[in-house]
This record gives structure tokens, sequence and C-alpha cells, in this order.
């Protein structure tokens, strides 16, 4: 799950919080009595909400509608009111989003192909082709690497640069970090026909790894 949107809701819920607080009534002949919300705090926090929502859930979402939708002053309703609504629909999406419910089509087909090359990879292992192996487990931690920096607006580069940017960003520890660079190694070796540095276990071992990155880093 994707670090910095998981810090973005939680930031965004303390705001909530705050916004909650400006709470105050007033009183006029018209209308008589109102529970109202400080007008610029709200504003403030609808749209950082809309560009979280936007993220993890795409701007034809119904999360996304609903929110738009609930902006809608509508006849006799104070922005209390306005506010209790977009809220709702703020925690929804955070909701749905710590659970794991808002995976885009193109993760789920990201998950199929890295899953189909995975075992391809054992299957090449098995039948002894453990060069091969290495070279398409490593293509496919390249490419989710590639992937998460995409995710975490961190630029392409080299696999190890692309490590150690991730790794400064805090999306994993220095030992997972560690982990990959020897994953690298090992892909490299085997892509210059040098099966003298690392065994069949070795190879297993990547695979292995490999598919628990992804299920860790990847998912949703």
């Amino acid at each position: 799950m994707n670090s910095k949107l998981v810090k973005r809701f939680v930031e965004l819920e303390e705001q909530m919080k705050k916004v909650s607080s400006t709470q105050y009534v007033t009183n006029s002949e018209m209308f008589g009595r109102s529970e109202c919300i400080d007008g610029e705090a709200l504003l403030e926090w609808k749209v950082k909400v809309k560009n979280l929502i936007v993220k993890v859930c795409g701007d034809t979402s119904e999360h996304y509608k609903e929110f738009i939708a609930g902006e809608d002053p509508g006849a006799f309703q104070t922005s209390l009111d306005r506010f209790k609504r977009v809220k709702s629909i703020f925690l929804a999406a955070k909701e749905d989003f710590e659970g794991g419910y808002l995976t885009s089509v193109k993760t789920l087909v990201q998950s199929e192909v890295f899953e189909s090359e995975l075992e391809q990879a054992e299957e090449l292992l098995k039948s002894g082709y453990h060069l091969a192996a290495a070279v398409i487990s490593g293509v496919v931690l390249e490419t989710g690497l590639r992937e998460l920096c995409s995710r975490e607006n961190i630029p392409h580069a080299k696999l190890d640069k692309m490590n150690s940017d991730l790794a400064k960003e805090g999306i994993y520890n220095k030992l997972q970090q560690k982990r990959i660079t020897a994953l690298a190694d090992i892909r490299n070796s085997a892509a210059h026909g040098r099966p003298d540095e690392f065994t069949n276990e070795d190879v297993r071992m990547m695979i292995r790894d490999v598919e628990q990155f992804l299920a860790i880093h990847l998912e949703g």
C-alpha cells in the first residue's frame, strides 16, 4: 500500500477534526437558528480531500461523484450539513482504501502479468534453466520497482538508483534495500552467463522474495 497516501488520509482525517471544531451557531430573523462551519477551513480541507480521492479512486469513481454532489448547497442547508455529507464520503473512501477495495484495473492486470512471469520462472527453474529463471525474476523485480517509483512520484532510473531512492524516501527499510541489491546481482550474473556465481537455491529464493516484495508493496 502506498505509504504516502496512507499518511495523507491520516493527515486529512486530523484536519477534518479541526474543521469540525470550528462549528458555531448563528441566529437570524429569516432563517432562525443555524449551525455552521468555518467556510475557509472547510474549503481548504475539501480541496485537499478531492485531490486525494482523485488519486486513489479516480475522477469517474462513485466516491468522487458523491463528494462533488455532497458539496451542493441545496435548499436551506447549512455549511455544517454539507460538511457532514462530504465527511462521510471521505471516511468511506479512507475505509475502502485501507481495506484494499480500490484496486485499479491496471493494478489487477499488472498483478496477473507479474504472477504469470514468476510462474514461468518457476517452471524454467524446475526444468533446469536457472539462468533464464533468474533473468525473468529480475525483470519482474525491476518492473515492480519502476511501478512503485511512479506511485511515489520518484523518477525512473536504473534498478540500483530506484532501489536507493525508494529506501531514502522510507518506502522500505535498508534491509529490504540490501536484499534487492542481492537479487539484482543474481539477475546480472545470469544475464552475463555466469552460473557459477549463484545456485539453483538462490534462484528459488529469488522468485519467492520477488513475489513477497510485490505482494507487500504493490497491492491495491
